[in-house]
């Protein structure tokens, strides 16, 4: 049998699946992933990315992340694509219980989906480290420099988890939790090569378990149905029983 036809199958007879995605299913949207021939690792900056977005940097070069953030990370004009709009149909239709995402750019639920657990936090969620006053994202955009909060005038800092930070211990549970209870688990869109994260697909207990990505990754060999193939042509095959290009 085809592989989006087995695809399509399985999602018909489940009743508890669970999508876990990663920056691949962003890219199809024009946002760069990390490690793609086009992705940030192969742009060339000051620093590499990962030394940027971690929590030392931010700490000691101010200027510095907050120019790379705005520019790399704060893509306000990106629209949903068929892999988010097939998402949240899925959820509509009472079968799709979660989006666990690595990403960070608020687009499931630009596309409807309503039980998202971010588990790398969300560049719309803007907060003041003195006073706690929330700020949007079109302001962190607008200003030059670290952004001032508007009420106190302390750091405003996006909600995402940086390297060497911790992620949400309410936003892991739940994610852990929808995996562990799902009786399908599709993966798009990632390497699987970022954890805890990563780890957490071990959760899973079921026997449909869908790896969908563009490129080989390590876990291949997890995967009860592996497809090599666009993950928005997938998902709305799946869903909608076309491939429309």
């Amino acid at each position: 049998m085809d592989k989006l036809e087995q695809l399509k199958n399985w999602v018909e007879e489940s009743e508890n699946i669970v999508f876990f995605g990663g920056a691949g299913v962003s890219t199809e949207s024009g946002i760069p992933d990390f490690r793609s021939v086009d992705g940030l690792y192969n742009q060339k900056y000051k620093y590499p990315p990962e030394t940027i977005l971690s929590r030392t940097f931010y700490v000691h070069n101010l200027d510095e992340f907050y120019k790379f953030y705005r520019d790399k990370l704060l893509c306000l004009d990106a629209k949903p694509n068929k892999a988010h709009i097939a998402l949240a149909k899925l959820e509509e239709m009472g079968k799709l219980k979660a989006v666990v995402t690595q990403n960070i750019d608020g687009l499931h639920q630009a596309a409807g989906s309503k039980t998202v657990y971010e588990l790398h936090g969300s560049i719309l969620r803007n907060y003041c480290l003195r006073c706690g006053e929330p700020h949007t994202a079109e302001y962190i955009k607008s200003v030059d420099g670290p952004p001032p909060c508007l009420k106190c005038g302390g750091l405003v800092k996006p909600d995402v988890v940086l390297y060497e930070e911790g992620l949400n211990s309410d936003t892991v549970n739940g994610a852990i939790k929808a995996i562990s209870e799902a009786d399908m688990l599709i993966i798009g869109g990632t390497s699987l090569s970022v954890y805890p994260a990563a780890g957490y697909i071990e959760y899973y207990t079921g026997n449909k378990l869908v790896l969908i990505n563009k490129t080989p990754t390590d876990r291949d060999d997890m995967a009860d149905l592996l497809i090599h193939d666009s993950i928005g042509k997938a998902l709305d095959f799946a869903v909608n029983g076309k491939t429309e290009e």
